[in-house]
């Protein structure tokens, strides 16, 4: 049989941008955001699909279309068609929970096909991190004929991974911090994942808190504005549009807002500089995997989660 490819990307901007490249072999484009909001281990399941269905139309007003993604999906049922699988994933957290949740879908599915990742970030002689669609075409293809093929350790790395994130303590994440894999930015994704919960001192996440320094530290004109610094300055975390519009909904008792202008004020500039926990003012509902954000503090001296505790202004 003649090989055949078949791509799975991170998003629709990449999967346009490979068929611009007129890359060979098939298409399927991951849609899914799990990063945020409940998921349960047998993602291959009707009941995986309804409880992300749910979650983003509570949290994000979004309609998934459960037809097209069955429909998306049965391409993994005809895997026959196929010889080979490559993943094209970014550094980020976003990514990396998708790409392990996608990983354990083949494996669910007990899809035994070479699978191969290509992943973007750090570029000889840039500063900045790039996600795979911003990359020139050579530079895309350069990424693409050095891509890596996963070890059975590795596989088994993302199946452990997938089951400690739908558990009950994340804290077991940690040893993998420092573990070895084809996997070049996980350690930088674990840390900012543990980073997501509620800081012990202030009642903030580092993203939450660095929205805050973004507002101290720039002269910005208005909730869109910080949201584009905010895109642009987030670290290892890969958050998109509508993510970060309901972090700043959500910090806007932090702002003094007029028509021209957003700054910190009385409690934004308490919370900034640890003088004040703010948990109970802006508790979260927000779900990672197995774990109710709120349930859980960050500990930065101890290095770990922490069960929460009731704070009061």
């Amino acid at each position: 049989m003649d090989s055949k490819t078949l791509h799975i990307t991170n998003g629709g901007a990449l999967t346009n941008y490979l068929k611009e490249l007129e890359m060979h072999g098939d298409i399927l484009t991951w849609h899914e955001m799990l990063c945020e909001g409940p998921t349960i281990e047998h993602i291959n399941s009707d009941e995986f699909i309804e409880i992300r269905r749910q979650f983003l139309h509570d949290f994000y007003d979004i309609e998934a279309d459960i037809i097209k993604l069955k429909q998306d999906l049965e391409v993994l049922d005809n895997i026959e068609n196929y010889t080979e699988i490559i993943l094209w994933f970014e550094y980020d957290l976003f990514c990396h929970i998708n790409l392990i949740g996608v990983i354990n879908l083949l494996l669910q599915k007990k899809i035994k096909l070479p699978m191969f990742l290509v992943c973007s970030g750090r570029i000889h002689g840039i500063k900045e991190l790039k996600g795979l669609a911003e990359l020139s075409s050579s530079q895309l293809t350069d990424h693409y004929e050095a891509r890596v093929r996963l070890t059975a350790e590795d596989k088994d790395l993302a199946r452990t991974l997938w089951q400690l994130y739908n558990g009950k303590d994340h804290n077991l994440l940690k040893p993998y911090i420092v573990k070895h894999s084809s996997f070049d930015y996980l350690s930088n994704c674990l840390k900012a994942h543990l980073q997501r919960f509620p800081n012990s001192e202030n009642g903030l996440s580092e993203l939450e808190l660095n929205i805050l320094k973004i507002v101290n530290c720039r002269e910005i004109h208005s909730r869109n504005h910080l949201m584009g610094y905010a895109l642009n300055y987030q670290g290892f975390y890969g958050y998109g549009d509508l993510q970060f519009e309901r972090l700043i909904d959500r910090l806007a008792v932090f702002f003094n807002e007029t028509t021209q202008s957003l700054t910190l004020n009385e409690d934004g500039n308490k919370a900034l500089n640890y003088k004040a926990n703010y948990e109970a003012l802006i508790r979260d509902k927000m779900v990672y995997g197995g774990v109710n954000k709120k349930d859980f503090n960050f500990d930065i001296k101890l290095n770990k989660l922490i069960q929460a505790t009731d704070h009061e202004n």
